[in-house]
């Protein structure tokens, strides 16, 4: 970071604060001695979703929590763990090296994270993702669930 008034590269941070997407750092110039204050954003690249008719829109992490709590409506599953499992799904897809995903895979992707956390959550978000038709459509996933069991 270069100093404001001298343009010296060599500074020393006095204090930082962080907000949500925001820190703030005061700095000192170790040549003028100078004081000044720089704002901080971490810019992270956009991930979009390509849905099953080709179209993209943005991920939106208050979508995928919204369709995570609806599976696990009255379950033993907390707030943190819906969090953690938002987490592992928004990393993974960052961590990817596309910055396109399709619908498809971040399905699968909370179908496994579900399985693991709550077989009757899996089974509700599997019934609405999977667009279960009948009785037998949930009979073949419990099936398929046992086995994994």
């Amino acid at each position: 970071m270069k100093c404001t008034f001298c343009n010296n590269s060599e500074t020393k941070v006095l204090d930082s604060r962080e907000s949500d997407d925001l820190t703030r750092r005061r700095r000192e110039c170790l040549k003028c001695e100078k004081r000044f204050t720089t704002y901080e954003r971490v810019e992270s690249v956009p991930v979009y979703i390509i849905k099953k008719d080709g179209s993209r829109e943005l991920f939106d992490r208050e979508k995928l929590r919204k369709g995570l709590i609806k599976s696990c409506e009255k379950r033993p599953v907390s707030i943190d763990e819906i969090e953690n499992v938002i987490n592992r799904i928004e990393s993974k897809m960052r961590l990817s090296d596309s910055t396109e995903i399709s619908s498809k895979q971040v399905g699968e992707e909370v179908m496994n994270q579900l399985k693991s956390l709550d077989k009757i959550a899996y089974i509700r978000f599997a019934s609405v993702y999977r667009d279960f038709a009948d009785i037998e459509d949930f009979k073949k996933e419990i099936k398929i669930l046992n086995r994994v069991v």
